[in-house]
């Protein structure tokens, strides 16, 4: 039965990794076997989270190039390709920009949208079209709870990770028949450094801790079950679901 989690032989991108759950998820990956891709902007930090990694006995290579960025992301892919195929794909890479709708400037707006919607798209698009002709291939895009749920001071972020969840049905839509699975992965609050303000905020965290049924913020580390499994074959015929890892936040609607 454990082979059915195996990502023995299997090769995984994972964009936005050298930190945060992007990393969690690569490690995780890794320790089932996976060989892994480390991408992100800054070489600094991506060589730092690839040492660890290699210093832990995984297979780990690296790939610098910005996913909001249509070109670098097509060289990008064909790069890697050109060093073996993509299994899966783990589109991570994100953003949070915190202020009143009414004062939110466009330019955040933008940078918003490109960052965490249109990414998906190019690196989805770029990967599917080596996918596709080979027959399989599993994407996880990284939602959030906020794909289903609003909260003030974010309805950008929220605006983006709902385009996010409805953009993995619409690949699912076109590239299940080729034998893809694409789904999403929906964290709810996480400690990471993306929060650590609201983490160290302690209204914040009274009110997460009020409003969540498990009554605590997540760890990274408890979104590597979810991600194995829709990167395995144990998620062979599930396909454009989007799967809320958020302590039951979303049950309390």
């Amino acid at each position: 039965m454990s082979s059915l989690f195996s990502l023995a032989g299997r090769r995984a991108l994972v964009t936005g990794s050298s930190q945060g759950i992007g990393f969690a998820l690569a490690r995780g990956l890794a320790e089932h076997g996976a060989a892994v891709v480390l991408n992100g902007r800054d070489p600094g930090k991506i060589e730092v989270a690839a040492a660890q990694l290699s210093a832990a006995g995984h297979r780990v290579a690296t790939a610098i190039f910005d996913v909001t960025s249509a070109d670098a992301v097509r060289n990008g892919i064909e790069a890697i390709e050109g060093e073996g195929p993509i299994d899966i794909l783990i589109n991570n890479a994100g953003m949070q920009f915190r202020t009143p709708l009414e004062d939110f400037p466009a330019d955040r707006w933008e940078q918003l949208l490109t960052t965490n919607v249109s990414s998906v798209f190019y690196v989805g698009q770029a990967v599917a079209r080596h996918m596709i002709p080979r027959g399989r291939g599993k994407i996880i895009n990284i939602a959030s709870v906020q794909s289903e749920l609003a909260r003030p001071g974010i309805a950008p972020y929220t605006a983006t990770k709902g385009a996010v969840k409805n953009l993995t049905r619409g690949m699912c839509a076109d590239w299940a028949k080729h034998g893809l699975q694409v789904n999403a992965i929906a964290p709810g609050y996480f400690k990471t450094p993306l929060n650590q303000a609201l983490v160290d905020n302690p209204d914040f965290s009274g009110w997460l801790e009020k409003r969540t049924p498990a009554a605590r913020w997540g760890n990274v580390e408890e979104l590597i079950g979810a991600a194995v499994f829709l990167s395995s074959e144990a998620s062979s015929f599930v396909n454009g679901h989007t799967l809320y890892v958020d302590g039951g936040i979303t049950t309390c609607l």
